[in-house]
């Protein structure tokens, strides 16, 4: 498959998903939060590396928070300027979310948990207000927390999908943007969707 056709087959595949997980918010809601997924995708990936440091031996997604001491935490957070565990990763909540009947709170806990990890250091000011814009409890979302959550799980999913997987993280975040634009668009044109 060429670059082109790679590319045309991730717009479709991102579009249609967009389009069923959209249902009725709005196109500007739901930029808010396919844009804030992916990026707590991106820190969570970015954060896992570092802690990794290209050694094949660690899975950071794998390990037990309890293994995490605090020097541990101290030094990442220094370096990094926030503090994700395991089991807060973008990768692990995703696989869980279709099935986790919290999902909305535990995601508004986690990124309460990342922006406090900055609390005291330098980075703190950078840190603060991260995920303001992703608000899990919204009735946009939906009106009932089973509502908010299968459409939180959809999002998650999308950036779990096998066709944004493969391709590296920039044509990602160029395709959803474009695909976010093209439906922000459609509504714009159609107002009564």
């Amino acid at each position: 498959m060429t670059s082109i056709q790679q590319r045309a087959e991730l717009h479709r595949q991102i579009w249609q998903i967009a389009n069923d997980v959209r249902g009725s918010v709005d196109g500007w809601d739901f930029k808010q939060y396919v844009l804030g997924a992916l990026f707590y995708r991106f820190i969570s990936e970015n954060f896992s590396s570092y802690i990794e440091a290209g050694d094949d031996s660690i899975c950071y997604a794998k390990l037990d928070d309890s293994v995490i001491t605090d020097d541990i935490k101290d030094d990442a957070i220094k370096t990094k300027g926030y503090f994700i565990y395991p089991s807060q990763l973008f990768c692990n909540v995703a696989a869980k979310a279709n099935t986790n009947d919290r999902l909305n709170a535990d995601l508004n806990s986690i990124f309460v948990a990342i922006e406090s990890s900055a609390y005291g250091y330098p980075s703190e000011a950078d840190i603060k207000g991260l995920f303001a814009d992703f608000d899990t409890t919204s009735n946009r979302l939906g009106n009932t927390v089973k509502d908010k959550n299968a459409r939180l799980a959809a999002v998650l999913k999308l950036l779990l999908h096998r066709a944004v997987l493969q391709v590296p993280f920039h044509k990602v975040w160029n395709a959803v943007l474009s695909v976010l634009c093209l439906c922000f668009s459609a509504e714009i044109s159609h107002p009564d969707r």
